[in-house]
């Protein structure tokens, strides 16, 4: 593509970027197309030769965009939002001209400093101490396995990445049942096994961990000869938004020498707002702390700050300094390579630097709390509704609520109207029980959108 083709169609893409977000209210939510469409669609052998520009973006048009769910409509209200504010977006388009490869300082000092300020600043944001050091993962789940491979090594006095598992101790890592699954594959990478992964029973309306619970598992697997790594606690749980009394568990922990990390992939977002901190009280004990500011923040997907109170720790793991990654003739310098699983690194702190000048962290606590408020009333007002039932309460943003009919007719409400694709719910189990989980956290969501969903859920029951 020469140069005259590259701006008329970065011109065009830019344009065709702009249109999408002007149009995203009058889509369905959900994608409509029936399973296997595209892919039959789509020639079953690449071309031998050139195609137009034209036929391919009007293909992706036509083709490709009818299969996309939309996952920045105002009315995304299923699984947790993958938000990426329109200034974000234009961070992302210079990121991508520029095409950089961040793994080292000397491969972008601009991208390894500006990374180092970054996360100095989201710090600062969420109220975390001046003693935690921070790196921006891909996600929360490369995050988690960093953590969890830093208990294993760590328990094995660091051998494991030398000598193996085979021939050592059987590692234990512990948190409750309403972790997210990325938990259990960490297990299955770092090869201690979900086997290992201890569940310990919750309690209490939050569906907090029981630290007395998690005491006892500790001391039952040390007297049956087993090695207590890690304990992973989390605020914000996927199904319910479930928060552990971090305070009470990192003490149990820290009781018997155990590395802790903290999951609060959707829910750390929220702790810019003040008030919202007591649900994580006692974090500034913890280890290592994850929140992804891609989901609830606004900054384009992937983008997860990953704090730790050692980082020398998780480098100790992770780091391998061979001749040709090693750079000559500077002090002082981070490579942030090592403090990651993948060796390659995009520029992901430069949406994060436009997204908190741009709005400024007062006008990204407005977005928050107004998606908190709106939930809440959400909640209030189907409680208030003949047939339905909330079967957990709101936790910031994040409820769920069933058909006092049944489950069949539950699930027939949640596919009718993800079907009529006005608005977007997924489905959760609590106790057994089948719910419909909603979360408000829409970047662009507004008061009417609340109201729609209202009206949406409640109309479309009566229908049914």
């Amino acid at each position: 593509m020469d140069p005259l083709d590259f701006e008329k169609w970065s011109n065009r893409a830019a344009q065709w970027g702009v249109d999408y977000r002007k149009t995203l209210r009058d889509r369905p939510v959900r994608a409509q197309t029936p399973a296997g469409s595209i892919y039959n669609a789509i020639p079953s052998a690449p071309p031998e030769t050139s195609e137009d520009m034209d036929a391919i973006f009007d293909d992706f048009e036509n083709l490709i965009l009818p299969g996309m769910t939309h996952w920045q409509h105002p009315r995304f209200f299923a699984y947790f939002p993958a938000n990426a504010a329109p200034v974000s977006v234009i961070a992302e388009y210079l990121v991508s001209a520029m095409a950089a490869q961040c793994m080292l300082w000397q491969t972008s000092p601009a991208a390894t400093e500006l990374e180092t300020r970054m996360m100095e600043w989201l710090g600062t944001a969420i109220g975390l101490p001046e003693t935690f050091t921070g790196v921006i993962q891909d996600s929360a789940s490369s995050a988690t396995l960093a953590a969890v491979l830093v208990m294993r090594e760590r328990a094995l006095n660091w051998q494991g990445n030398i000598a193996g598992l085979k021939s050592g101790p059987q590692l234990r890592i512990y948190c409750s049942g309403e972790v997210h699954t990325s938990i259990d594959r960490a297990l299955w990478v770092s090869g201690i096994g979900s086997d290992n992964l201890v569940r310990i029973p919750t309690k209490g309306p939050m569906r907090s961990m029981d630290p007395a619970a998690l005491d006892a598992a500790i001391k039952s697997d040390i007297a049956a000869g087993l090695t207590p790594a890690g304990v992973i606690a989390c605020t914000g749980g996927t199904s319910t938004g479930s928060c552990d009394d971090l305070r009470a568990v990192i003490r149990v922990a820290k009781s018997h020498d155990l590395f802790t990390h903290i999951d609060a992939a959707w829910a750390g977002a929220a702790m810019i707002c003040p008030e919202f901190r007591p649900l994580w009280d006692g974090v500034e004990a913890a280890d290592s702390i994850v929140f992804n500011p891609h989901k609830w923040l606004g900054a384009q997907f992937d983008c997860s700050a990953h704090f730790l109170r050692d980082p020398d720790l998780l480098v100790k793991t992770l780091a391998i300094q061979p001749e040709y990654l090693k750079t000559h003739g500077q002090d002082g310098i981070i490579n942030y390579s090592e403090w990651s699983v993948p060796l390659g690194r995009r520029f992901r702190a430069l949406k994060l630097w436009f997204l908190m000048r741009f709005h400024g962290i007062d006008g990204l606590r407005s977005v928050i709390r107004n998606h908190v408020d709106w939930s809440v009333w959400l909640a209030d007002h189907l409680r208030e509704t003949d047939g339905f039932e909330i079967v957990t309460d709101p936790i910031l943003s994040l409820f769920s609520f069933r058909l006092t009919s049944g489950e069949a007719q539950t699930q027939a409400l949640l596919e009718t109207i993800n079907a009529d694709g006005e608005i977007y719910l997924t489905q959760t189990r609590v106790n057994g029980t089948y719910a419909i989980r909603f979360q408000a956290g829409a970047f662009d969501m507004r008061r009417d959108d609340i109201e729609k969903a209202l009206k949406v859920i409640t109309q479309t029951a009566r229908r049914l």
